[in-house]
């Protein structure tokens, strides 16, 4: 459940990406700077952020519940597996039963032997324009854990291809689209795949906000203001997703509260309204995950 107030719908308070990427800077491990620029997103109306660090991407609840601590932000925690080549080995080996098995338990019973549930299954991913048979595996048990639970989905599209793959698959497998956020499709290239995703009832996920050298934030403005005049921003939500030191502040990059100093004006330089984006920061993800009354 979420408090009232701002949600960034995917975040990583700490992630560690770098040995099988070779790049020490996928490794966020800046406390002090994490806390820091989470309580200048707090400053800024934040009030809930989705923490999709799954299992093997060096989760580490403890170090999340500190920062939630001194932040005051509610952080909802995840269960589940990433993607090739970030899953751990026991998913080469255990069945798709005793993988959704560990999901629901940490979902009903507490996370890491720690009497705290993990909030959302996710983030499970594919690969880029494929889903391989061990990503395939996750996804079969996350969307048995979806069903003995409820949770809501949260997924990794590689630079947003696959996703209309994946609906068709929780379609054919009876999930409901409305508990199912479909991420990076602000990278996806293709405002028509987006549409259709959200035709379809499923939440997508402009997530990527700052990551200029992918696909630049002026289209993504641009593409929420054409969502707006379509009235189909009821499914959409926003975060930035960021992963690397180097986006920090303290290493000169462009730090969280981006979305607020820089995008956030931008969208309503090109006509997106207060209302539409208390509808993305607020509304949608309350919808996703109910709130705190």
């Amino acid at each position: 459940m979420l408090k009232e107030g701002i949600t960034l719908i995917h975040e990583h308070t700490t992630i560690d990406l770098s040995k099988i990427k070779n790049e020490p800077d996928c490794f966020l491990d800046c406390f002090d700077e994490t806390v820091k620029e989470y309580q200048e997103l707090y400053a800024s109306g934040v009030r809930n952020i989705i923490d999709v660090t799954a299992i093997g991407m060096r989760r580490d609840v403890e170090y999340v519940n500190k920062v939630s601590e001194l932040t005051n932000i509610n952080i909802i925690q995840a269960t589940g597996f990433y993607k090739e080549p970030f899953l751990p080995e026991y998913v080469y080996t255990k069945t798709v039963d005793e993988l959704a098995e560990l999901m629901i338990s940490e979902l009903t019973s507490g996370m890491e032997g720690k009497f705290q549930n993990a909030g959302v299954i996710g983030e499970i991913g594919t690969s880029l324009n494929e889903m391989t048979p061990m990503e395939k595996k996750v996804f079969d048990a996350a969307v048995i854990a979806h069903h003995q639970t409820n949770a809501v989905i949260s997924t990794h599209t590689t630079l947003g291809t696959y996703a209309l793959e994946q609906a068709k698959y929780f379609i054919e497998n009876k999930v409901n689209p409305k508990r199912v956020i479909i991420g990076h499709q602000d990278l996806c290239q293709d405002l028509d795949q987006i549409i259709t995703l959200i035709k379809l009832g499923f939440n997508v996920a402009f997530d990527t906000i700052g990551k200029n050298n992918y696909f630049p934030d002026e289209i993504k403005a641009q593409w929420l203001k054409t969502l707006q005049d379509k009235n189909l921003l009821d499914s959409v939500c926003l975060s930035l997703d960021i992963t690397r030191k180097s986006n920090f502040k303290y290493r000169g990059g462009i730090g969280y509260n981006y979305l607020f100093e820089v995008f956030i004006p931008m969208c309503k330089q090109y006509g997106v309204t207060d209302e539409s984006i208390n509808k993305m920061l607020v509304e949608n993800p309350q919808r996703i995950f109910g709130v705190l009354k």
